[in-house]
């Protein structure tokens, strides 16, 4: 049997802002993401295994995609950290649930980080094989293992 690539989509809402960006995106807007999870292995041989013919099992998969990026990002504000602390310190609990993080939070810089957090909870057969981050129904960014090897 050979190598298999399975695919998992999951849907979240999120809000960021583009510090110092030019266009419309430096005001504060939410998007309905829809992330499509790619990971590749061999299907499970053994009989006696209750995964028989199973790659991953697709609620393992939901299990680590829940952790790593919806429980996180799921109805978040996404920041730079850039952005100085007043900028958003006085909205409160307008926003409770603020990520902070270390890079501008485009769809492209998104992908990559998704791709670090789920790399690293992901059982030693499988190897994910690629992400696809849709940000509107016609603007995605993708990220592939073979690129960035």
């Amino acid at each position: 049997m050979g190598k298999v690539r399975v695919t998992k989509q999951f849907s979240f809402e999120m809000a960021h802002v583009l510090w110092n960006y030019d266009g419309p995106c430096r005001n504060l807007h939410g998007h309905s993401y829809k992330l499509f999870v790619t990971v590749s292995g061999y299907p499970v041989k053994d009989i006696s295994d209750h995964k028989l013919g199973m790659v991953i099992d697709f609620g393992d998969l939901k299990e680590i995609i829940n952790e790593t990026i919806i429980e996180e990002f799921d109805h978040a504000v996404i920041i730079s950290s850039n952005v100085p602390r007043n900028n958003y310190s006085s909205m409160g609990t307008m926003i409770e649930k603020l990520q902070v993080v270390n890079y501008q939070p485009t769809c492209e810089n998104m992908v990559m980080d998704f791709a670090e957090r789920i790399k690293k909870r992901l059982p030693p057969n499988l190897e994910l094989f690629s992400l696809r981050l849709d940000e509107t129904s016609s603007s995605f960014a993708e990220w592939y293992a073979s690129d960035n090897s």
